[in-house]
């Protein structure tokens, strides 16, 4: 299983490697191809007119110069003096001039090779037919060879008696389009290996950290609650891999706490049914015992059931704040009396355990009513000052305070015991949480105490007092 988990892994980020790149590498190589493919045309035409352009200038001016100082005498004369001009041409290394007659045959030209040759070609027609220029590039018929043609109509007498064609080879200007393509190819490709190259390195710097992270998340799922990764990353995946390792130390936190909660709940409800069990069987078996022992028997039975009601009772809020169900009977509430009646309820049974519970009223001023649910409120009284006598009872003092502090109703509660460790503090309102306390109780009172609070709009802080022991603090709005 483990090795098919692994090989599942390493087929996921293969795929990861492979769509990175083809989304980020195909966009580049079509923008290269198509920014080498305009090159390629654009050079093509520089060149290819930049030839075109100079044959057609060169032969305009040479037929210029051979109107000028050559026609207006015979046909004899013509061929001559056109003789004269194709021996005299300077540039017949690289361009051929060719004088042709009115049936389109060559009767003269510079290289001597295709005197009596019929080209046959587009320009020599176009000046057949009475344009006064012509111009070809392609294969010519007779060689096989790729040319670049310019030809013009030699007049006499207002008459064509020939053309005057300049013909150059188009291998040389072909090597440098070449050549200029090659270049820009070779460039395209250099960036595109460049890019290939940086998206690599930057997909294995993104891919390995996902996998480090992805079996860490993986050994989190199979149970190894608390495992972390090590952090060698400052930016994004480094964040990533700091909120694994804080999810991974929540979780680890939270199935602690849940089986020290199951632990301590066993604990809980074994002690009171334990009492309950025993001295219920003691009263059955001597039913007309000491009346004292009896008394003392059912009031033990009376405590332990009244603690086993009140476990039931959070479990249940519990459950409901877990699901969403946790809800409110609002109504107008006289704060005031009901922290009074909770205070009063209390304060015989701390006597009995040898407690003192002092009571500062506010004398002869009275609160205003605040909107809440006076059942839940109450229930939040009774659990502070259960918790005041579980936590802080060896102090044998609580003392109890309601004050207006603005447009707020403050209630404190404080007890005189050791108080809480400074780094318990920020946990003792999560759920389960016990800390190094070993007094009964499940570990979710505060929260479902907090849970009421902040639904009511209010603020419930847990601290410790100067002097000693702990301090619980009620702010809750005169209107919300």
């Amino acid at each position: 299983m483990k090795k098919q988990n692994i090989r599942r892994s390493a087929l996921r980020l293969q795929g990861l490697r492979k769509r990175w790149l083809v989304n980020t590498i195909m966009p580049v190589f079509l923008l290269l191809t198509l920014l080498v493919a305009l090159f390629s045309v654009g050079v093509s035409n520089y060149y290819y007119g930049s030839l075109q352009k100079g044959l057609e200038t060169r032969v305009e001016v040479l037929c210029n110069s051979f109107h000028e100082y050559f026609m207006g005498s015979g046909y004899s004369s013509y061929y001559q003096k056109a003789v004269q001009a194709a021996q005299n041409f300077e540039d017949r290394d690289i361009i051929e001039l060719q004088f042709i007659s009115a049936g389109g045959h060559i009767e003269v030209s510079s290289s001597g090779l295709t005197a009596g040759t019929t080209p046959g070609t587009s320009d020599i027609s176009q000046v057949l037919m009475g344009n006064e220029k012509g111009s070809f590039m392609g294969t010519d018929p007779e060689t096989g060879e790729q040319i670049m043609a310019a030809s013009r109509a030699l007049r006499s007498g207002g008459r064509v008696v020939g053309i005057m064609r300049c013909v150059t080879s188009m291998r040389l200007v072909n090597q440098q389009v070449m050549l200029a393509v090659l270049v820009i190819i070779l460039i395209a490709l250099l960036c595109l290996s460049m890019v290939l190259i940086s998206n690599l390195v930057f997909i294995n710097d993104v891919v390995e950290p996902v996998a480090v992270v992805t079996d860490a998340a993986k050994r989190i799922s199979h149970g190894s609650y608390g495992f972390r990764v090590e952090n060698t990353y400052t930016d994004e995946l480094g964040e990533l891999v700091d909120n694994i390792n804080d999810m991974s130390m929540k979780i680890s936190q939270n199935e602690k706490m849940k089986t020290e909660f199951i632990s301590s709940v066993s604990h809980e409800l074994r002690t009171p049914l334990t009492a309950i069990t025993g001295w219920g069987e003691t009263l059955l078996e001597d039913p007309v015992s000491d009346p004292v022992q009896t008394r003392r028997g059912m009031r033990i039975i009376l405590n332990e059931t009244r603690r086993l009601s009140t476990m039931v009772e959070e479990l249940l809020d519990f459950s409901k704040m877990e699901d969403g169900r946790f809800t409110l009977g609002i109504e107008e509430v006289d704060l005031q009396a009901e922290f009074e009646d909770a205070i009063f309820t209390y304060m015989e049974l701390f006597k009995q355990e040898g407690i003192e519970l002092t009571y500062e009223d506010l004398g002869e001023e009275l609160l205003p009513p605040i909107s809440g649910d006076p059942e839940r409120l109450k229930q939040v009284f009774c659990n502070l000052l259960d918790n005041a006598a579980k936590h802080g009872g060896a102090g044998k003092h609580i003392h109890a305070s309601i004050t207006r502090e603005g447009a707020e109703q403050v209630i404190r509660i404080r007890d005189y015991g050791p108080g809480i460790p400074e780094e318990e503090l920020p946990y003792v309102k999560q759920k389960f949480y016990k800390g190094s306390s070993k007094a009964r109780g499940s570990g979710i009172g505060l929260a479902v105490c907090d849970e009421i609070i902040s639904l009511h709009g209010g603020e419930l802080i847990v601290g410790n007092a100067e002097g000693g022991g702990a301090v619980v603090t009620v702010r809750l709005p005169e209107e919300q």
